[in-house]
């Protein structure tokens, strides 16, 4: 039996292990080669689209089964999707989970995905299309670290409102969302759990269901600042100085014009006087009664919405990012409304390579670090080397200087 057929075969095991209680509506490892090609579609909205390749990168747990789609050319946007049997999420939840890799650690890019509904045009697919779901990370700079979830809600675009940090190491990582038809949601990192709720509450779907009530006021005698300025402080008598002052070391310019630049004067410094405009010290309002409860009362716009995060024909699933530096490996797709199953799914793919992968990676930097010395060590000989060889020669040059003479001297003598 061939290499390919015992992963496939290993590939079974892992889906056959404990069956979904649900259905698996995709699933995508690529572990029959190339073959991912007819079943991925490159979008040709634009001409300069960032190529993929089929690669574990250079490190990984199995060489065979680590294999994802990778970004490979940089400062590129990247369009490419899969299509499946369209499917409704209504009365189940929706699971989507795949991994992504950061090999090259990234700087500024996206790693997240994207589910569509039937009627996407995958040839045509860009930022402008119509997506029901956008999940995943996305890193830029040291301000954006953050994981995705946006949710699509009657044709219009919700981010979550919190904050949820992503892994930006260069390792695998393991992201799953899920939402459920009681209209909570849950996202775990590596299968842990790193935000949870409602979605009325972490998203902006529908207005608030408690406002103020319009018709009370706060009281005219509420003080609600909790400082005050001291009556009894006063600004010291050598407070003010100028902020700015003559620089009387400057001397004028020999060759200043004063017809074409006018009359010359010195330039200004900052004072290291100055302290600013004075403001009296605070201390504690003794009036300050906390800020004032204003009174709420069922908001007469808000009305419950059991639709939200409902969608139909649910079709295709797609990766449109921006990367600045490429990459990233995509990998271990999946989309179910079975969450156990989910779990377990990702446990038996990136679970099992986790730990050979950190090892590998720690060996390339180990093996990377001794290279490094050997050329270092390379490097001083050849510039001991070099350096004897300079004095070697500046020796002999001075010989030669010191023998010169001397010859001349006993020429001179014989010819006299």
């Amino acid at each position: 039996m061939g290499r390919l057929a015992r992963l496939l075969l290993a590939a079974l095991a892992v889906a056959l292990a404990r069956p979904a209680r649900g259905t698996v509506y995709f699933r995508e490892q690529f572990l029959d080669g190339a073959k991912w090609k007819e079943r991925w579609v490159l979008s040709q909205h634009k001409s300069n689209y960032g190529k993929f390749r089929l690669t574990a990168g250079s490190f990984y747990g199995d060489r065979e089964t680590d294999k994802g789609l990778q970004t490979t050319e940089n400062v590129r946007f990247y369009a490419i999707s899969s299509r499946f049997k369209p499917f409704s999420n209504r009365g189940k939840p929706l699971v989507i989970q795949y991994t992504v890799k950061h090999e090259q650690k990234m700087d500024c890019g996206g790693g997240y995905v994207k589910i569509f509904p039937s009627d996407l045009d995958q040839k045509n697919m860009s930022g402008e299309s119509l997506y029901y779901v956008m999940f995943g990370p996305d890193i830029c700079g040291s301000d954006i670290k953050k994981v995705h979830v946006i949710l699509n809600h009657k044709n219009k675009l919700y981010p979550i409102k919190r904050q949820i940090r992503c892994k930006v190491d260069g390792f695998t990582h393991l992201y799953t969302l899920v939402l459920r038809p009681d209209l909570t949601y849950e996202v775990k990192i590596d299968n842990k759990r790193v935000a949870s709720g409602d979605l009325e509450d972490d998203w902006d779907f529908l207005p608030p269901r408690k406002i103020n009530d319009p018709t009370v006021r706060k009281p005219e005698d509420w003080d609600d600042v909790a400082e005050m300025d001291d009556p009894e402080d006063t600004k010291p008598e050598d407070w003010d100085v100028p902020e700015y002052i003559v620089d009387n070391s400057a001397e004028k310019p020999k060759d200043w014009d004063a017809v074409a630049q006018g009359p010359w004067e010195p330039p200004q410094l900052k004072n290291p006087l100055y302290r600013g405009e004075w403001q009296p010290r605070k201390i504690p309002n003794p009036r300050f009664k906390g800020i004032w409860p204003h009174p709420q009362i069922a908001n007469p716009e808000y009305l419950p919405d059991t639709t939200i995060s409902i969608y139909e024909n649910i079709s295709v699933i797609g990766l449109d990012l921006w990367q600045v530096r490429s990459g990233t490996i995509f990998d271990n797709f999946l989309i179910t409304d079975d969450e156990g199953y989910a779990e377990e799914f990702g446990d038996e793919t990136w679970g099992e390579t986790k730990e050979p992968e950190e090892k590998m990676s720690k060996q390339q930097i180990e093996e990377e670090k001794q290279r490094e010395r050997r050329e270092a060590e390379e490097e001083a000989k050849k510039k001991k080397k070099k350096k004897k060889k300079e004095k070697k020669k500046k020796k002999e040059k001075k010989k030669k200087r010191e023998t010169v003479p001397e010859t001349r001297i006993v020429a001179q003598k014989e010819e006299l």
